[in-house]
């Protein structure tokens, strides 16, 4: 979350109580009224989680297809060979390539968002890893498969991928705040069942310790997790 320091933004934080949980219906509608920058912006939702940062056993990753995606068509690469090529283009891949395209990136193609590899193609991408970081094709995210048709056509109607940072906190886009209400509620509920679906065997006492949603610009809105999970159960 950006804070200009204009009066867009105080009076935006005049509406927001920084001290109050917000059940998730109101705090939507906070981010949407909040919204006042010159463009759409996104709203994003941050996720404390009560797990042991550095323990293997404890790390939360997965992927989740949001019902009404992000607003954003994200640009895919496909690392493909053989009839797979010309599959991954038909289903709406960016660019499709070999050894052409490991030389693209190393130097210095990046016109892309997500990469896709089938598995025997991983023998040609590996050397880029150090390149990549996090950007690298992986196993657990869904971007190394044989699927490439499925994978390509997730990620293009609105998978994401969600994985937690160094202080056990999943950064997570759910639309654009032009959505209506109900599209993002949705969308963050799909959220949410995914991420309580990734929690680790070994984790123990409260999982979702704060859930707090922004547009781009605005002021974070606390949401209650008790209300949340009242909600689920409803």
């Amino acid at each position: 979350m950006a804070k200009d320091g204009s009066r867009r933004y105080e009076e935006a934080l005049s509406k927001v109580d920084a001290e109050q949980y917000y059940g998730v219906d109101q705090a939507i509608s906070l981010v949407k009224e909040t919204a006042t920058a010159g463009f759409v912006e996104s709203m994003d939702c941050a996720i404390k989680l009560g797990v042991q940062v550095g323990k293997g056993d404890q790390n939360v990753r997965g992927t989740v297809v949001l019902p009404h995606g992000t607003g954003k068509v994200p640009r895919v690469a496909v690392f493909a060979e053989g009839e797979a090529v010309r599959a991954a283009e038909a289903a709406g891949a960016d660019r499709v390539g070999g050894e052409d395209l490991v030389e693209a990136i190393r130097n210095g193609w990046n016109e892309f968002d997500i990469l896709v590899a089938q598995p025997q193609m991983m023998r040609v991408v590996g050397p880029l890893g150090k390149q990549l970081g996090p950007r690298m094709p992986s196993k657990k995210a869904g971007n190394i498969t044989d699927d490439i048709v499925g994978a390509v056509s997730a990620l293009k109607s609105g998978r994401v991928e969600f994985k937690m940072d160094r202080g056990a906190v999943l950064h997570v886009p759910l639309g654009l705040t032009s959505f209506s209400e109900e599209q993002l509620r949705e969308n963050f509920d799909a959220l949410m069942a995914a991420v309580i679906a990734a929690r680790p065997a070994a984790a123990s006492g409260r999982f979702i310790r704060s859930i707090t949603v922004s547009a781009t610009m605005g002021p974070g809105v606390k949401i209650d997790p008790t209300d949340y999970a009242t909600r689920r159960a409803a």
